[in-house]
This record gives C-alpha cells, sequence and structure tokens, in this order.
C-alpha cells in the first residue's frame, strides 16, 4: 500500500475514534442523568445502571458510525487543506480523485464493521439493557416472550396474547386468567382482538374490580372484539359464560406501553432471525409490513458508511470547506442530519404502506449515492 494511503486512512481512524468515544461518552452522560431518578426510585443499584449504559454501547456506535466516518473525513481533508498539502499533492502530479481508493476501501471498512455490531452484538446487549430498563426499573409485569406469543405475569392475573400490532395499537387472540388467593380461577376471558386507544379525559367506563383482574384503571382503553367471559359463581361453584360480538369499550388491565415492551424488536434480532419471524407471523395472516421493512433496512442502512465516505469526499474537495474546517464540520453534521430525517421519513412510509419495503429502506441511500456523484464530479 503506497505511503500516501497509510497516512489518509491512519489520520482518518485516528479521528474516527477520537469522535466515536467523544459521542458516545456524551450520549452516555446524559443518559445517566436523565435516568438516575428512575434507577434510584426503584432501588436498582449504580452496578446495574453501569451495566445498563455498558449494554448500550454497540447501538450507539451503530447508529453514530457513519457520522464519525464523515466527519472525520472532513477534519482531516480540512487540515489537509490549511496545512497545503492537498497543494502540494497536486503539484506532485497527485490528482485529487486518487485519495478516492483508499476512502472507498475504508468506507467498506465501516459499512462491514456496522453491519457485524448491529448484527452480531445489537441483538444481544439490547435485549439486555431492554431486560434492566422494563424489568427491574420499571417494575412491569413478569413477561416471557416466545416467537409471536405474549405471556404477561402480573400479581393474581396472567395474560396471552398471540400477536400484537405496533403500527394499528392492536392485540389479537388474548386471553386473561383471574386468579384469587387461593390461585383458583375466578374469571376468564377470550377475545379475538382488541385496539386500543388514548384513555378518555373522564372516569373509566370500567371500574378496577377488587381482584386486579381485566379492567384495572392503569390500563388504557381498547374496544375489545369477540369477547367471551367466562365468571366464576362462588355460590354455586359454576361458571357463568357471556359473549358479547362487541366493539365494546373496556380497560383490559394491560397498555400498549407495556406490550411494546415485550414485543421483541427488529434491533433484538439477527437478519436471519428477523426473516424467520416475519415469516412466521406471514403464515397465521398477520401484517409484518413493519419487519419486511426492518429486515430490508439491515442491509441497506450499513452501507451508507460507503456512500458517505465518498460524499465527505465531494464536499471536502471545494475550498470553502478546505479553507474552513467549522464550517466543514457543520456541513456534515448538516447531511447527517438530511439524510437520517429522510431515511426515517422513508421507513415511515414503509411503515404505513404507502410505498413497498425495499423501496422504503433503500430510497435515502440511491439518492445520496447520486448526491456524492455530483459533488465529486464538481470537486474544484
Amino acid at each position: 500500500m503506497p505511503i500516501l494511503y497509510r497516512y489518509l486512512i491512519r489520520e482518518i481512524l485516528r479521528y474516527a475514534v477520537i469522535l466515536l468515544i467523544s459521542v458516545v461518552g456524551i450520549y452516555l452522560v446524559v443518559d445517566f442523568f436523565e435516568r438516575i431518578d428512575n434507577f434510584m426510585e426503584a432501588g436498582v443499584p449504580l452496578t446495574r445502571m453501569a451495566a445498563y449504559l455498558a449494554y448500550k454501547i454497540p447501538m450507539i456506535a451503530a447508529q453514530v458510525l457513519p457520522v464519525v466516518l464523515l466527519l472525520s473525513v472532513l477534519v482531516t481533508f480540512g487540515l489537509m487543506g490549511r496545512h497545503n498539502e492537498i497543494i502540494a499533492l497536486k503539484s506532485g502530479g497527485v490528482s485529487y480523485h486518487t485519495l478516492l481508493k483508499p476512502l472507498a476501501g475504508l468506507g467498506l471498512a465501516f459499512s462491514l464493521l456496522l453491519f457485524l455490531t448491529a448484527e452480531v452484538f445489537v441483538p444481544v446487549t439490547a435485549a439486555r439493557a431492554n431486560a434492566i430498563w422494563w424489568g427491574e426499573v420499571k417494575k412491569r409485569a413478569a413477561v416471557v416472550s416466545r416467537e409471536k406469543n405474549i405471556w404477561l405475569k402480573e400479581n393474581q392475573r396472567i395474560t396471552h396474547i398471540k400477536y400484537y400490532d405496533r403500527d394499528r395499537r392492536a392485540a389479537f387472540g388474548i386471553t386473561v386468567y383471574d386468579f384469587d388467593r387461593d390461585f383458583r380461577l375466578v374469571e376468564r376471558m377470550d377475545a379475538e382482538k382488541a385496539i386500543f386507544s388514548e384513555p378518555p379525559p373522564g372516569p373509566a367506563e370500567n371500574a378496577a374490580r377488587p381482584n386486579g383482574g381485566p379492567g384495572g384503571i392503569e390500563s388504557g382503553r381498547c374496544e375489545v372484539f369477540g369477547m367471551m367471559r367466562q365468571v366464576l359463581d362462588t355460590a354455586t361453584g359454576q361458571y357463568r359464560v357471556h359473549v358479547d360480538p362487541g366493539p365494546i369499550g373496556l380497560r383490559l388491565g394491560i397498555s400498549p406501553e407495556s406490550l411494546e415492551a415485550v414485543v421483541k424488536k427488529s434491533e433484538e434480532m439477527s437478519l436471519v432471525e428477523l426473516y424467520a419471524y416475519l415469516r412466521r407471523i406471514e403464515s397465521e395472516g398477520y401484517d409484518a409490513t413493519r419487519y419486511r421493512v426492518d429486515l430490508h433496512g439491515k442491509t441497506a442502512f450499513p452501507l451508507i458508511c460507503f456512500i458517505l465516505a465518498f460524499v465527505s469526499a465531494g464536499i471536502a474537495g471545494r475550498k470553502a470547506i478546505r479553507d474552513g474546517i467549522p464550517v466543514g464540520v457543520a456541513s456534515g453534521i448538516g447531511i447527517a442530519f438530511l439524510y437520517w430525517i429522510f431515511y426515517s421519513f422513508c421507513i415511515s412510509l414503509g411503515y404505513g404502506g404507502v410505498i413497498p419495503p425495499i423501496l422504503a429502506a433503500w430510497t435515502a441511500n440511491l439518492l445520496f449515492s447520486c448526491f456524492a456523484v455530483i459533488t465529486l464530479l464538481n470537486v474544484e
């Protein structure tokens, strides 16, 4: 490898490490002060909070790695321009586009690193961080989640949900078991579907029952369809059956927030696991659009490192950027912000079914690839 390439890669990596440590450190400090009250109120020791923050590092690094590469290239080229190194290279017959070769390799390496981080480390660490936050700090119901089946246990109530759709805020295949203190089944409720809505400002339509069963005031209101209740008659020892096709307004003792904490998120699954998960959901007839969009996103997003390497090179080739490092850094932050906004917008369109999942994941990359080509063609 030529000395020039080694020098360029070394300088970019040096600034990338500095920026990565700085950004991750700032994120952890802010997160620490935002959540320290929650940990202290829950009586969770600081060692568990340290573990929680440590588990979040891979996810933070995966989010900021493209920005780190973008800013590192801009800072490196900005300093080279300030020290007249680029002018010296041009005087020696080295064109600006020659510097793109090491950038291409570096961009691919960062893309591969981002993909491996998101596939190997993030699924494990994100699941453990969520377990600490929801289980130990928020003290939500003890939860066991397997594939698309969700079980929640709290006090004398056990709830089973076949599938929860976060976009529609709808739960399907609901069964709620209510027990007394002797663990005798006093009520069972089955429902085909429940669609959650914001709680009304007035009193609850259903008052909380003494045994804390379905209908507790702590949960969000929902419209229940295809409901069947079996209630124990303590006098006769028989169960009375009530059937109501609905919709009927109830409070089931569960909330969308608690269900979203249970549902396995895309970042907690590898590419293979996510593909198998959405296949299982689709085989049961449920809508898996969100997971299909996330599946394409897992392959599309890491390539942004490769694309931004050329974008940053094209921007850094402009004289105004080379002569002013603060201008270059501000431009880099602005470009990263625009990409993230546009990428999130396309993903939202994909979640809503407005555009196909593959377009939702790849449109931002295609647009910024065109932008990279344009900037490189107009390098001064």
